[in-house]
């Protein structure tokens, strides 16, 4: 998993490639040149940010001929996702029901004392 989202980390580190990826997301099948006319750079530049996002898994392209169609992978997001969300929201959780805890014995010993007066 390291190595992957280590690949997926680097991916989403530069900032145009994450706006390929909010292009491509919200143009499935987008070509590259298409893509490439949302930018102030080469086509060249922008294959190698595809390449990037592709190694990453994060884009899948699908070749018709000489037309190359880019699609959003959402899956190692949503791995990483998980992995960190898993882990901080079980340590969260168990921490706010403590603290629920807490607090309803801390209520309780009130009312105690508050019906023994």
């Amino acid at each position: 998993m390291s190595d992957d989202a280590d690949l997926v980390f680097h991916a989403l580190s530069s900032a145009d490639r994450r706006r390929i990826l909010d292009i491509v997301r919200g143009r499935p099948g987008i070509q590259i040149g298409e893509l490439a006319s949302n930018f102030d750079c080469t086509r060249i530049a922008i294959h190698k940010h595809v390449r990037v996002l592709e190694a990453a898994d994060l884009v899948i392209s699908e070749r018709q001929g000489r037309v190359r169609k880019l699609y959003f992978n959402l899956v190692p997001i949503q791995t990483i996702y998980e992995r960190w969300t898993d882990d901080y929201s079980g340590d969260w959780a168990a921490g706010l029901t403590r603290f629920a805890r807490g607090i309803e014995e801390q209520t309780r010993h009130v009312r105690k004392r508050k019906s023994g007066l």
